[in-house]
């Protein structure tokens, strides 16, 4: 019998690792603060029930 195969298989495949940057492409420090979440639910239906309470004034 022999052993197993060195090459990887499947989900045991190698890591994945740093692309490398090719064809002029150049890597952009982002110091952009990161946007903000999206309000929730709770957030969207208080702040369209503000709006509905000051149209009817």
């Amino acid at each position: 019998m022999t052993g197993p195969s060195r090459l990887p298989h499947g989900w045991h495949a190698r890591e994945p690792r740093a692309q490398a940057v090719t064809t002029g492409e150049a890597v952009i420090e982002d110091d952009a603060p990161d946007p903000e979440p999206l309000p929730n639910r709770a957030a969207r239906r208080a702040a369209a029930r503000a709006l509905r309470k000051e149209k009817q004034r």
